[in-house]
């Protein structure tokens, strides 16, 4: 049997709400509706309970007053004589007057006092349950002689279907001398039918007002939240790139006045996005056009050069050195015209991957042996770290290089000599690289700054690579074309670590990166041993 997921369900619904003002304000207006219409209900369920209680017993203790008075008269009329027969006779004609009088046919006794011995004639009537007179109401009756007392109470229903509420009234009665105590019974069946009536009717009106201030809250709410949610899409779009999507302008209220101003803000944002589109090509054109027309005559001052430098051992040697330096910024102004160029291309969306499935472990270690012999230069030690794993990946296999070549070439030449340790790891959908440093590092405010174009962290710093300052910019733009990351980490006196993230297959989204930033494992035993 599948066990429901709970904790998604839940995720599901507060995703539900948190995404829908239409839903929240009719859930909303829904819930203190119906919180009001059962404070409201209540109180008329409590008031109209009360009066048709009130009213009823105020008719029951006039009734009972009546019947006292009558059979008082009836039973003052049968005078001194004392013999039981006309007792029982005026006892007789006492019930008969009292059961006219009234106006349910209550159940009816007339007891003798519990302190006078001797027993009436009429004492017990025939359907009358003595356990339903109390103690309190009994104490109360024999204490007021002149008045009409009262209980609510509980009585068994005459078709036998549970209990039904009732009153119970009781007074004295005096009988040659002796007082005798009338209890009757009310049944107050037709109150509470009448009450269950009202209730039911507030219930009913009630759900039926709750789901009128439902569809009206809903008809409004969408009403305002419709030309928000088209208002909405019409953003996303915009910022999608359809700059020509509009919002329809109907009427003269604040939606229509929203309407006209989003697509005023759309018309300037059109212009300015255009503006700079065309001053983008512009300066793409114009980098790209300088870069191509720079080739020619760079190239014919690098044969040239080329001839000098072979030639640089029979020059004086201030001339040896101007020929090596002419050979060596001739070959950073070619680096850098690459470079120019590959940024046009990424500028201008023109850049093609050449995929294919490549073992990155060994990509890393040709890597390191391209720049092992700067490594040697600077006494640095390079060191690999592949666990193990889904290594292969369809990549570009010379882009991933360059950025490789550009990791340890800064890393090399910002380590002080220290170690760089490489790690390679990976999972089933993501092959991280990272390339870790524990030299001078780099300040907060640097990092942000660190894969701007033509950006340095200290430009005094002598460096062995020969950089243009676009490196880290091109090695950005490959991860991304990639469909992966590259991120970094560095703190001042600890060092730097670059993380390079790609999918293993194109296309595929990267979650987690298989790799920390910094990885933890033996990074603090490296930066001891290489401080040691």
């Amino acid at each position: 049997m599948r066990r429901y997921d709970w904790r998604a369900a839940l995720d599901r619904l507060r995703r539900l709400w948190r995404g829908s003002l239409q839903l929240r304000t009719v859930a909303i207006t829904l819930v203190l509706s119906v919180i009001a219409v059962t404070i409201i209900g209540a109180y008329i369920s409590s008031s109209v309970r009360n009066n048709l209680f009130d009213s009823r017993k105020d008719q029951i203790v006039t009734e009972t007053s009546r019947a006292v008075t009558s059979a008082q008269r009836v039973f003052d009329s049968v005078g001194g004589s004392g013999e039981p027969q006309d007792l029982e006779t005026s006892g007789e004609v006492a019930i008969k007057a009292i059961t006219q009088l009234v106006s349910t046919g209550p159940l009816l006794a007339i007891l003798r006092r519990p302190d006078q011995g001797g027993a009436a004639p009429f004492e017990d009537q025939a359907n009358f349950d003595i356990t339903l007179v109390s103690a309190e109401l009994r104490k109360a009756v024999l204490s007021r002689s002149d008045t009409v007392s009262w209980q609510s109470i509980t009585i068994d229903a005459p078709d036998g279907g549970g209990t039904d509420p009732a009153v119970i009234t009781g007074a004295l009665l005096n009988v040659q001398g002796q007082d005798y105590q009338m209890y009757l019974v009310y049944n107050l069946r037709d109150v509470q039918q009448t009450l269950d009536f009202v209730q039911q009717t507030l219930v009913l009106g009630g759900l039926a007002l709750v789901l009128l201030i439902g569809v009206v809250a809903y008809l409004v709410v969408r009403l305002v939240v419709g030309p928000v949610r088209v208002a909405a899409e019409a953003s996303e779009k915009l910022a999608a790139g359809q700059l020509e999507e509009r919002l329809a302008e109907r009427g003269e209220d604040e939606l229509a006045t929203l309407a006209r101003s989003f697509n005023r803000m759309a018309d300037s944002l059109q212009r300015q996005i255009r503006q700079l589109a065309d001053l983008s090509r512009v300066q793409q054109r114009f980098v790209s056009d300088v870069s191509h027309e720079l080739r020619t005559p760079l190239t014919t001052i690098r044969l040239a050069g080329e001839v000098l430098y072979d030639q640089r051992d029979d020059f004086p040697p201030a001339t040896k050195r101007t020929t090596e330096l002419l050979h060596a910024q001739t070959e950073r102004f070619e680096v850098l015209l690459a470079d120019l160029l590959e940024m046009s291309r990424y500028d201008a969306g023109a850049v093609e991957l050449e995929v294919e499935p490549t073992n990155l472990v060994r990509l890393v270690d040709d890597s390191i042996d391209a720049v092992m012999p700067l490594a040697e230069e600077k006494d640095t030690e390079i060191r690999l770290v592949a666990p193990g794993g889904y290594f292969e990946a369809e990549v570009d296999a010379r882009r991933i290089r360059r950025i490789l070549q550009n990791l340890l070439g800064n890393a090399i030449d910002h380590g002080e000599g220290r170690p760089i340790v490489v790690y390679v790891d990976s999972d089933a959908d993501a092959v991280a690289i990272a390339v870790r440093d524990y030299g001078v590092g780099l300040a907060p405010a640097d990092m942000a700054r660190v894969f701007d174009r033509f950006w340095r962290a200290d430009p005094s710093r002598q460096r062995s690579t020969g950089g243009t300052g676009l490196g880290l910019a091109i090695s950005q733009e490959d991860a991304i074309v990639h469909g992966g990351e590259l991120d970094v980490w560095s703190e001042p006196g600890r060092g730097s670590c670059f993380r390079l993230t790609i999918p293993r297959h194109r296309g595929e989204l990267i979650g987690k990166s298989p790799l920390d930033l910094p990885p933890d494992d033996g990074i603090e035993l490296v930066a001891e041993g290489a401080r040691a």
